[in-house]
């Protein structure tokens, strides 16, 4: 069989209502699509978790060689059994008329008091394919991790973000050892391994 091209992937929406509104908002999709093999699917309903999409940024300074993660308490890994401190990079949920390089900027100074100077589009990522919507811009954002520490974030939303300055070293270590799960943080850190001699020319 020939493999398909995605033009002659189809999808065709039969109904939309909205499951669940709270903080977050749950809607139950109807779906009809194309068949690998030809000819169409029955209709699907699936629950979708919508919470919007978001921008994140890995902060890193090139002249320390030093990146900035924050570490904060995380619902979703309590509920998978999972330790619920988790370390992650900056990142923000983007509002109507915000652009991703905006959200970046502004996460920054009030998750960790960081100026960003330059920023480097890394990956436009779903995570969750199969039951989020969310989709995240990522970038690597030059700082001066100097005087980068401290506990930050905006209380009226609940935050208490711990930042800490990592040699790149070490994070590569994290990542050996598993200590870092959460997936923006994970890719971010990778795609920092495969460009970091280029990155540190660029931003010298």
């Amino acid at each position: 069989m020939a493999e398909p091209s995605p033009s002659d992937e189809k999808a065709e929406l039969v109904n939309h209502v909205v499951a669940f509104q709270g903080y977050f908002r749950v809607g139950r999709y109807s779906f009809r699509h194309t068949l690998f093999q030809g000819g169409q699917s029955r209709v699907i309903v699936r629950e979708v978790f919508e919470r919007g999409h978001a921008a994140a940024v890995l902060p890193y300074d090139p002249v320390r060689d030093e990146v900035v993660l924050i570490r904060q308490f995380r619902a979703g890994s309590y509920v998978a059994g999972r330790h619920p401190w988790t370390w992650e990079t900056v990142a923000g949920i983007i509002e109507e008329g915000e652009t991703p390089e905006q959200v970046v900027r502004r996460e920054a100074v009030e998750e960790a008091s960081l100026e960003i100077s330059d920023l480097i589009p890394m990956h436009n990522l779903i995570a969750s394919p199969g039951a989020c919507s969310e989709t995240c811009v990522l970038f690597l954002g030059r700082v001066d991790s100097a005087t980068a520490s401290g506990v930050f974030g905006l209380e009226s939303e609940g935050e208490n973000i711990l930042v800490k300055v990592v040699p790149f070293v070490e994070a590569r270590a994290m990542l050996d050892r598993g200590d870092i799960d959460n997936a923006a943080a994970l890719i971010a850190l990778q795609w920092l391994a495969l460009h970091r001699d280029e990155i540190r020319a660029r931003w010298r």
